[in-house]
């Protein structure tokens, strides 16, 4: 049975992964988070393969080990929108979401190890995605709920914004934090079984 790890504390990742039937464990990530790139695409695979690394890197792994590292963002405009600094600033996002196409992008770094050393199979996805107009009580109400608080956009496209999506063009598990079906195709690509 190979070893598989999430290098994530996010509960949804995790729901992700156990509903495609991977066993695995959930060791988090910690360290300082460094950009170098303004591309949203670069950006989150930059920072899923520290997240990934910082795990592989701190711990004794077995051969054969898999290290699934994810980071997500939300952009509008060419500007990366992250979690809410507060209920003024979540407000003032969805606001501007709302009746228009964002992008959500997640990148993702597996690193394997073989014979030693950590194999690197790293790529993002992007999805698009559109609201239906939402009135400013709509937007407040939901804030209230302290939903969007953690959340990158302001918003859980599973949980109760989910009402107001209109459309989306792309994997609906990428928007959530962890897109399923691009994970597994690459792994299968490399010959790689995530299910036991």
């Amino acid at each position: 049975m190979r070893k598989i790890i999430l290098a994530s504390a996010s509960p949804r990742r995790r729901e992700l992964l156990a509903a495609a039937g991977v066993i695995f464990q959930v060791c988090a990530a910690d360290g300082e988070e460094k950009i170098t790139s303004d591309k949203p695409e670069e950006i989150v695979r930059e920072l899923s393969e520290q997240k990934a690394t910082a795990v592989a890197l701190n711990f004794d792994m077995e051969e054969g080990t898999v290290v699934i590292g994810a980071d997500t963002i939300v952009s509008y405009n060419n500007e990366i929108l992250g979690k809410p600094v507060d209920e003024s600033d979540a407000f003032k996002t969805l606001k501007m979401l709302q009746g228009n196409i964002h992008q959500v992008y997640t990148g993702v770094t597996v690193l394997i190890k073989k014979n030693g050393k950590w194999e690197n199979i790293s790529f993002s996805e992007s999805t698009d995605v559109s609201f239906y107009p939402v009135s400013d009580e709509e937007i407040r109400t939901y804030i209230g709920s302290g939903e969007p608080m953690d959340k990158a956009g302001s918003y859980g496209i599973q949980g109760g914004f989910g009402i107001y999506v209109k459309e989306i063009r792309g994997e609906y598990t990428n928007v959530v934090g962890l897109p399923v079906g691009r994970l597994f195709y690459e792994m299968k690509k490399h010959g790689i079984e995530l299910r036991g």
